[in-house]
């Protein structure tokens, strides 16, 4: 029998998969979780999705179509749907313009680190500002292209629970705490992701351990995926031990072929330790876990405290889009989780996936080897 029929369940069946692994849908710019690598992780039996936050509806369109060019298997959609946002002018043009109005410590620093590391004065030609208006734009795109999945990485996905039932969309409920889980399992979403602060990106202050199982308990019969801190089929296990019928990987696969990720990223994230991937608000202005770099440290260093989304947030994409112009790539917010510690080689997603199913099944084995006298 194939691994993979090891590590099939009865969620993998409700959801269209083979085996119950999950590729987080990463954003970093939409670099994290590129067509290739979604359809790469669909196509090994997994579910890939696609991280579409900050992309344009027109871009995120185009990525939904070119995926479905590699692969017929099912795949999804993670956005950001802001429940509270700060108030904010429609267009980053004018958000900058009262950022330098209200927070002029703020602009100047910022102009201090491009003149340090001597970046040019460039800046994202969008105009986007990431709120809840935008979200509702980029989800006619999703509803419209009848993608099989839809997960919220931020939010509640309680009002497209009606259009979502009538052309069969799975919802996925994202959730660092018992109580916003039990918010998701009310709204009647299909399954919660229950993410412990391990976790990269957007994350909550409770680790993945005790998470878990608690919120296995808070929301049942609706299925609970496990992620933060997994990386491994020694995961896979622990998180199907707690109660967890799937599991939502990010890291690891930050450094597949596939990804689009800078080289110099996926360099930081196999060459660190579990200590350099910190939690700030400098990058979002919300708590985000990644690579703890230069550029976090200097926020550090001076003393101002971070904004609120979008003005955090678009004052820090002005800065990366002058790094990104210069090349200095390095310099780059690298948003991963503590299993970046266990992450120690570069290569195509199949490989990755390959190596956490028969993880997973070599695990379960030596479990029921090393305790057969008590199971019997």
């Amino acid at each position: 029998m194939a691994a993979s029929r090891l590590l099939h369940n009865a969620f993998c069946d409700a959801f269209g998969i083979e085996v119950p692994i999950f590729l987080a849908g990463m954003g970093v710019g939409g670099r994290a979780t590129p067509p290739a690598l979604v359809a790469a992780v669909s196509q090994a039996g997994g579910c890939g999705v696609l991280g579409c936050s900050a992309l344009s509806p027109e871009e995120t369109r185009r990525r939904i179509r070119e995926v479905r060019t590699l692969t017929e298997r099912p795949f999804g959609v993670d956005l950001l749907l802001p429940a509270r946002i700060a108030d904010a002018p429609p267009t980053r043009s004018r958000v900058r313009d009262e950022i330098r109005r209200r927070y002029p410590a703020h602009a100047a620093f910022v102009q201090e680190l491009i003149r340090r590391y001597g970046l040019p004065d460039a800046k994202p030609a969008d105009e986007t500002v990431v709120d809840i208006d935008y979200a509702k734009s980029v989800l006619e795109v999703v509803f419209e292209e009848r993608v099989p999945m839809f997960a919220a990485g931020l939010g509640d996905p309680e009002f497209l629970l009606p259009r979502a039932r009538a052309q069969g969309m799975k919802l996925i409920g994202l959730s660092g705490s018992v109580r916003n889980a039990v918010r998701q399992r009310k709204s009647g979403v299909d399954a919660i992701v229950a993410q412990g602060t391990e976790a990269g990106g957007h994350t909550g202050t409770v680790a993945s351990l005790p998470l878990i199982p608690q919120v296995v308990d808070a929301v049942g019969p609706t299925p609970v995926i496990a992620a933060g801190g997994i990386a491994d089929g020694r995961g896979i296990v622990a998180a199907l031990a707690l109660g967890a019928q799937a599991v939502w990987i990010g890291t690891a696969f930050l450094v597949a072929d596939e990804c689009a990720l800078f080289d110099s990223c996926k360099d930081q994230i196999v060459a660190s330790d579990s200590e350099a991937f910190r939690v700030s608000k400098v990058w979002t202005g919300k708590t985000v876990r990644a690579f703890h770099g230069e550029i976090a440290q200097a926020w550090a260093d001076s003393g101002l405290p971070t904004l609120e989304t979008p003005h955090q947030r678009i004052l820090m994409e002005d800065f990366l889009a002058a790094a990104l112009a210069a090349g200095r790539h390095d310099l780059f917010y690298n948003i991963a989780g503590q299993a970046g510690g266990l992450v120690r080689a570069r290569r195509p997603a199949r490989d990755i996936m390959a190596e956490l199913v028969d993880g997973a099944v070599e695990q379960l084995q030596r479990l029921r080897h090393e305790f057969a006298a008590a199971l019997a």
